[in-house]
C-alpha cells in the first residue's frame, strides 16, 4: 500500500489485511525514490492511497511503466483526478452528466456562464473535499471569483471548468463501484448546496437499485473502472445526473449506515488484480 499519511481509511484496510491474511507492505510515498528503469519495486499488486493528486499520478506512471499492477491504474488518476477529463469521458460514454463548459480567459469565461444560466457553478479542475467550489448567481460574483482566481497564481486557477448547478434535494448520493459492482452507497445530507461529508454532511444508507448499479457502473467504466466513487445528485425530474468520480475514496463514514465491509471489498479486489 502506497501511502502519504495512516488515516482512518489505511488502519481500516491494514487491520483487514491482517483478518484476511494479506501480506501488505506499507510504503510512504516520502520515502519513495522512482527511476528510469526498474530496480527497487517488486510486488505483485499496489494499491495507491496517496493524499496528493500529483504524487499518486506520478507515481502511478512509473509503476505501470514498469509493469507492476496498480489499484487505481495511472490512465485511471489522470482521468478521475481532472474534472475537465471526467465530464469528457462521461460525455462520452453517455453518461447524463451536468452541463459543463471550460474556458481559459475571464471574458470567455464569463460567457461560458451565461450560456450555462445563473446560477451555475465554478469548480478547480483538479481538488476535493468539496473546496474552492462556488456558487455563481449573478455577473458581479462572476467577475469577483474570476478575479480572485486571476491572481492565485497557479495555472490550474486559470482553467474555468463551470457547470450548471442541479437544483437538488439537500443531498446526494456517494456510491463505492468495486469493479462490476455497486457495494453500496450512502446519502449525504445536508442544509448546505455543498454536500460533501468534509464540509460537514451526514451520511444514512441509500439503497442500490438496478437503475442505480446500471448508472453507477457504467459511470465507473467510463473512466477506466476499478474501485470508484461514483457522486451522483437527483434533479427535480427524479432522474440522476453523475458529477463525479473519485480513484482514491474516503470511506469511514459509509461503513456504519451501509453495514459493508468496504476495506475488505477493496481487498479482495485488489488480490484479482494482482492474480490476473
Amino acid at each position: 500500500m502506497l501511502y502519504s499519511i495512516i488515516r482512518v481509511e489505511e488502519k481500516l484496510l491494514i487491520r483487514a489485511a491482517e483478518k484476511m491474511g494479506l501480506e501488505m507492505e506499507k510504503i510512504d510515498d516520502r520515502e519513495c525514490i522512482f527511476g528510469l528503469s526498474n530496480d527497487i519495486w517488486h510486488y505483485d499488486v499496489v494499491l495507491e492511497r496517496c493524499i496528493s493528486h500529483s504524487k499518486a499520478l506520478y507515481a502511478l506512471k512509473f509503476l505501470n511503466e514498469y509493469g507492476i499492477k496498480t489499484v487505481n491504474t495511472y490512465d485511471v488518476a489522470a482521468c478521475c483526478g481532472d474534472k475537465a477529463f471526467t465530464s469528457i469521458a462521461f460525455e462520452k460514454n453517455g453518461i447524463p452528466t451536468p452541463k459543463t463548459f471550460v474556458a481559459f480567459e475571464p471574458e470567455s469565461a464569463i460567457k461560458a456562464i451565461e450560456r450555462i444560466g445563473y446560477p451555475a457553478v465554478m469548480k478547480p479542475v483538479v481538488g476535493s473535499w468539496g473546496r474552492l467550489l462556488a456558487k455563481i448567481d449573478t455577473r458581479n460574483t462572476a467577475e469577483a471569483i474570476i478575479e480572485h482566481k486571476e491572481v492565485l497564481g497557479s495555472y490550474l486557477h486559470q482553467i474555468y471548468y463551470v457547470q450548471e448547478f442541479v437544483d437538488k434535494p439537500q443531498r446526494d448520493i456517494r456510491a463505492f463501484v468495486v469493479g462490476d459492482e455497486t457495494i453500496c452507497a450512502v446519502y449525504r445530507e445536508s442544509a448546505h448546496w455543498i454536500t460533501n461529508t468534509a464540509r460537514g454532511a451526514k451520511t444514512v444508507e441509500c439503497k442500490v437499485t438496478d437503475e442505480l448499479n446500471d448508472l453507477c457502473v457504467r459511470a465507473a467504466h467510463a473512466v477506466g473502472g476499478g474501485i470508484i466513487a461514483v457522486d451522483v445528485m437527483e434533479t427535480k425530474s427524479g432522474a440522476y445526473t453523475v458529477h463525479e468520480a473519485n480513484y482514491t475514496m474516503e470511506f469511514r463514514n459509509s461503513i456504519v449506515p451501509t453495514g459493508i465491509d468496504i476495506p475488505a471489498k477493496i481487498l479482495e479486489y485488489v488480490v484479482g488484480v494482482a492474480k490476473r
